[in-house]
């Protein structure tokens, strides 16, 4: 999978910019603060419709503009895609082939993406919330079953908190209501755990054998998920809602003391065992990164197990933030395999690292200079 152009209009400081790639590694050089994160965050809104910097939409349109867009090319092994997405203060909209799509579902999928930045590397040492949102960005990618139920998951999830809260205040008395709001959480959010469970198994597959081989074989790494439903490992779905079930009837009592549901995927979160201690506790600064570098590497592989094609890597100054030995090992397993988009202030260090030569375009005040700009 490659990104063959790129396409955006008022877009964050780009007013419009028209660019063309060529090569399996792209660079975005330039001082801070002038538009190279915008850059891979066109991109990653282009393949997910949404940005991974904020909530607010119409942060991403430029001020004044009544809409932006983002449109791009991809290549994927017997066609060609060409995708778009318009953001206007009323919402967004998507087009494949120029078609346009009602389903998000149906869009999302047809470009996928990794994108590694310095807050990437608290992976491991981050807050539950953290782990959580890499889940369902990744595994959203790839199955868009998962998208649509974890979405109606947090739809009843809302709508369950409020209703307990209504229920504390004596406003609401239909304990029947709840019954019915505590099925639908458990159906949707039974598919949302077996899913996850999952894909953290495949991942700690993939990731494992990086985590060793930057470690020099000195280090195994094991990735678990910790679900506030009980039992370790669930063959199936059904599995899990007996599970759900018993966990959500144990807790009913307490939820109506707190107003607030208290078992289910949003509470869940994801442990990293290095050589079997708990590296979110135990471990150094290295092996957090290590591991956190490792998971994060580790999805190109298994994107490519699940889908035939391999990601767009995204790198927002993150080589920075590495030292020798790992930004070697990173440039090992994506070069010649991954279109890699890559940010930073100065090509020190980089580029003598690199086997195969890079495109490279320089970053002034929103504006592109280099081949074909």
């Amino acid at each position: 999978m490659r990104l063959s152009n790129l396409h955006i209009k008022n877009f964050r400081n780009y007013e419009e910019l028209m660019v063309d790639f060529h090569k399996n590694v792209v660079i975005f050089l330039g001082e801070n603060a002038q538009g190279k994160t915008n850059l891979l965050e066109s991109i990653y809104t282009l393949a997910l419709t949404r940005s991974h910097r904020t909530r607010n939409e119409q942060e991403l349109i430029q001020w004044e503009k009544e809409q932006a867009f983002v449109k791009g090319n991809v290549q994927k092994e017997y066609t060609n895609v060409p995708l778009e997405l318009f953001l206007t203060k009323k919402g967004r909209k998507t087009k494949i082939n120029h078609m346009e799509q009602k389903k998000l579902s149906s869009y999302i999928g047809q470009l996928n993406v990794i994108l590694f930045a310095p807050e990437d590397l608290s992976l491991v040492k981050g807050s539950p919330q953290v782990r959580r949102k890499f889940l369902d960005m990744e595994i959203g990618q790839i199955d868009s079953v998962y998208l649509y139920e974890s979405a109606q998951y947090q739809k009843i999830l809302k709508q369950r908190n409020h209703y307990l809260k209504q229920l504390a205040e004596h406003k609401q008395t239909d304990e029947l209501y709840l019954d019915i709001l505590s099925e639908q959480l458990i159906s949707h959010g039974s598919k949302v755990l077996f899913v996850r469970q999952q894909f953290v198994k495949r991942l700690e597959y993939w990731a494992n054998q990086l985590h060793q081989k930057i470690s020099q074989s000195k280090e195994q790494l094991k990735i678990s998920y910790r679900s506030s439903v009980s039992g370790e490992y669930w063959t199936d779905e059904q599995t899990v809602k007996k599970a759900y079930e018993q966990e959500i009837e144990k807790v009913r009592n307490k939820e109506r003391l707190r107003q607030t549901t208290l078992v289910g995927p949003h509470r869940d979160d994801l442990s990293f065992l290095v050589n079997e201690k708990d590296v979110q506790i135990f471990g150094s600064q290295g092996q957090q990164r290590t591991a956190a570098l490792s998971v994060k590497l580790a999805e190109i592989d298994l994107i490519k197990e699940e889908t035939g094609e391999y990601p767009l890597l995204l790198l927002d100054d993150v080589m920075s933030e590495l030292d020798d030995s790992r930004q070697l090992h990173l440039l090992e397993t994506i070069e010649g395999k991954v279109q890699t988009f890559l940010t930073t202030t100065t090509l020190k260090q980089i580029k003598d690292k690199m086997t195969v030569e890079p495109e490279i375009f320089y970053i002034n005040q929103g504006q592109l200079e280099g081949e074909d700009v």
